[in-house]
């Protein structure tokens, strides 16, 4: 029995569920470079670079061993509009009616998966997707009975479940996280090895230049692209990350340096999300480096724990409360995104910075994205629906399933605390300790009011005071509370005014 067998464009990878049966010689993968996709929202051009040109090296990957692909490429026009119109052609190509897909990572991809298998001329089989570590089921038996759903117990759980970092049932070190001794800030004369980049191949260089043609007015560069494209190239990040970057990588991963993008960080996030990289071949690698000596327990642990835990919970969260979780705005927060979010032009010079790198990289790192962006757009409360399109069209490692609980749930407190326990609202101060920005910025982060005060430090109390009726019961909000609770009346209303002043003034 031949099947076609539908490939997405993250789905790039041979251990691909439903790739386990299709036979060389028989079989048919079907790809394509579909406009919907492409244009949903208004994608970075490095991550449609990035989709496109892995698309189109894994479609010769496959045709190399043995199979017939049948590959559309990008045509505005003349392409094929979804995922059903790609699999009408294919079969009236090969007259092959029986197809196969592996479930897609994003919910509204799986309800037109859902649509074909309802509606489709023959029969279709549709696999779960375990290149995951945590299947939809094991994250609602685990959720089932809970009244937070704390990622940290959660991470244990899986720790377990793959014994990871054990020494029997006990965490090696005899702590379960590190995250206390992850905390630097940048020292001077850190040296930072430079980023695994690559050379654009032919193929590349015809993606680089569709993209020109078609999405010149989408957000960012395509200038600086240097990414991997297949999975050699991104094995070779992994393992010069793992050589170069993890022994500091703990110590440092929330460290931020002006012109600095990439610090100790492993730029794979992306990678594995397209299936150019499976999870668990990254955390074991990773593993034996401890166990080699290479790197030390809290880097490893904090590395390990972002894909293990983070990865797998977010995902859970994801499923587990979609389709209702993309309506929660639990802070009814409705201001527009500022203009300098698409232009990076602010005088404000960690926003500047972050904004910058993104638009030149289509990367910035987990503190860039949650103590600078993401607070910003927390304390100046900014549209949910707004933040989440623009963080899923910035980066190129953003998929719905990912990007979605991370900035409704971690950056804007939209669910209302189902991710986090608390608000990660900060002051300039902590942008100060974490990185040297506040040393190149105009504002002062030593004042807390007034023209030249650095506005985190008076949005941020503007914030706690704005939504004081719902945050003050929260127990870990008591002390910041009770130091408000000391306020004058006069700074209580500089806060107030001059937060109006900077908000007003945001276009």
């Amino acid at each position: 029995m031949r099947r076609l067998y539908l490939v997405m464009g993250d789905q790039l990878s041979r251990e691909l569920a439903s790739l386990q049966d299709a036979v060389p010689g028989q079989d048919v993968i079907v790809m394509g470079e579909l406009s919907h996709e492409a244009t949903s929202v208004r994608h970075h051009k490095q991550k449609i670079i990035l989709i496109f040109s892995a698309m189109r090296h894994f479609a010769q990957e496959m045709r190399d061993a043995g199979f017939t692909v049948i590959y559309q490429n990008y045509d505005a026009d003349k392409s094929a509009a979804s995922f059903a119109d790609l699999l009408k052609d294919a079969a009236d190509q090969t007259d092959i009616t029986d197809v196969a897909m592996t479930r897609a990572s994003e919910y509204r991809v799986t309800a037109w998966q859902d649509e074909i298998a309802a509606d489709w001329q023959g029969n279709v089989q549709l696999y779960d997707d375990d290149r995951f570590l945590a299947t939809k089921d094991d994250f609602t038996s685990w959720a089932a009975g809970k009244k937070q759903l704390r990622m940290e117990f959660f991470y244990r759980e899986m720790r377990r479940k793959y014994n990871i970092l054990l020494e029997g049932d006990k965490p090696v070190g005899g702590q379960w996280n590190y995250d206390s001794e992850n905390r630097k800030p940048p020292k001077s004369g850190l040296s930072i090895p430079p980023k695994t980049s690559f050379v654009a191949d032919d193929i590349t260089r015809e993606v680089i230049e569709l993209v020109q043609a078609h999405f010149a007015d989408h957000f960012g560069t395509h200038d600086a692209f240097n990414m991997a494209v297949s999975r050699d190239q991104a094995l070779l990040v992994l393992q010069k990350f793992i050589d170069e970057r993890l022994p500091d990588f703990g110590s440092y991963q929330d460290a931020m340096i002006t012109d600095e993008p990439f610090m100790f960080h492993a730029h794979i996030g992306a990678y594995i999300n397209i299936g150019l990289l499976t999870p668990l071949e990254v955390i074991k690698q990773v593993e034996i480096a401890y166990y080699n000596g290479h790197a030390p327990l809290n880097a490893v642990e904090g590395f390990i724990r972002q894909i293990l835990g983070w990865r797998e919970y977010i995902r859970g969260i994801y499923w587990h409360f979609m389709p209702d979780y993309a309506a929660m705005n639990a802070l009814n927060a409705e201001r527009n995104l500022p203009s300098f979010f698409w232009d990076g032009k602010t005088a404000m010079n960690c926003l500047s910075q972050s904004i910058g790198q993104t638009i030149e990289h289509a990367y910035a790192h987990h503190i860039q994205r949650l103590m600078i962006i993401g607070n910003f757009s927390l304390l100046a409360g900014l549209s949910p629906k707004q933040v989440n399109e623009w963080f899923l069209i910035v980066y190129s490692d953003a998929f719905e399933w990912v990007e979605m609980p991370n900035v409704s749930g971690m950056v804007l407190f939209a669910d209302d605390g189902i991710v986090a326990s608390k608000p990660y609202a900060a002051g300039g101060n902590y942008i100060d300790k974490m990185s040297d920005y506040c040393k190149g910025c105009r504002y002062k982060v030593k004042e807390k009011t007034g023209e030249d005060a650095c506005p985190f430090n008076y949005l941020y109390w503007d914030f706690l005071l704005r939504h004081e009726d719902k945050l003050r019961g929260n127990p870990r909000l008591g002390m910041i509370y009770r130091t408000a609770d000391k306020m004058s009346v006069e700074k209580i209303e500089a806060i107030r005014s001059d937060s109006r002043k900077f908000l007003s003034a945001l276009k």
